[in-house]
């Protein structure tokens, strides 16, 4: 089981990476905090402290075709929140 997915890019989750030491992450929905952890631990080579994850709610999307209105919804994602000791950063773009 691949326990990590994809780091999650976007303003707010830079901004927290840059100030605050805190990286997010797409994790199997099946792993547990520890499993995250050492995953982090073994593949970025960083210690780390805490491990924070949520779940996101599948979201409604629609589009409209020549057809009519279509409607579906994404699958629901685990995120997880992870935090670095003091003065250690996992470079994302590399």
């Amino acid at each position: 089981m691949s326990v990590l997915i994809r780091p999650v890019i976007s303003e707010k989750a830079t901004n927290s990476s840059e100030l605050l030491g805190q990286y997010s992450f797409y994790v199997n929905p099946k792993a547990n905090k520890l499993q995250i952890k050492e995953a982090i631990e073994k593949a970025y080579g960083v210690t780390v402290t805490k491990v924070s994850t949520l779940i996101s709610a599948p979201q409604v999307k629609t589009r409209f075709t020549k057809t009519g209105m279509q409607t579906g919804k994404t699958n629901k994602m685990k995120k997880a929140i992870i935090h670095v000791a003091e003065g250690q950063e996992i470079d994302l773009f590399s």
